[in-house]
C-alpha cells in the first residue's frame, strides 16, 4: 500500500471543513450548504475544476485517476469529502502476481 498523509486520520467533519474553506475562499461565495451543487450553481468553470482536483490531490495526498473525474465526485462539499474518505481508506490495488 502507498504511504498516506496525516489526512488519513481526518474524520468526515474535518475533511468537510477543509473543503468548505477552500471552496468558499476560492469562489468568494456565501456560505455553501454541504450538498449544494457548485457546478449547477454556476460557481465552477473548467479551469476551477482543475484547480479543485489539484487541491484535493495535494491537500489530502490522494491521486485522482482519470476514472475518478466524474462530476458526482466533485459536485458538492459532501461529495468531495466522501471521495477523499474513500480514496484514503481503499488500499492501492495489489500488483498482479505472475501466473494469476
Amino acid at each position: 500500500m502507498a504511504s498516506r498523509t496525516p489526512a488519513d486520520t481526518a474524520d468526515a467533519q474535518d475533511v468537510e471543513v477543509v473543503v468548505r474553506a477552500f471552496l468558499e475562499g476560492s469562489l468568494d461565495s456565501e456560505p455553501l450548504d454541504r450538498d449544494a451543487d457548485v457546478f449547477a450553481l454556476g460557481y465552477v468553470n473548467s479551469l476551477f475544476a482543475l484547480e479543485l482536483v489539484t487541491f484535493v490531490e495535494r491537500r489530502f495526498g490522494v491521486e485522482v485517476d482519470t476514472d475518478d473525474l466524474e462530476l458526482d465526485n466533485f459536485r458538492s462539499i459532501a461529495a468531495i469529502a466522501n471521495f477523499v474518505r474513500v480514496k484514503l481508506t481503499v488500499p492501492d490495488e495489489p500488483t498482479p502476481q505472475a501466473g494469476s
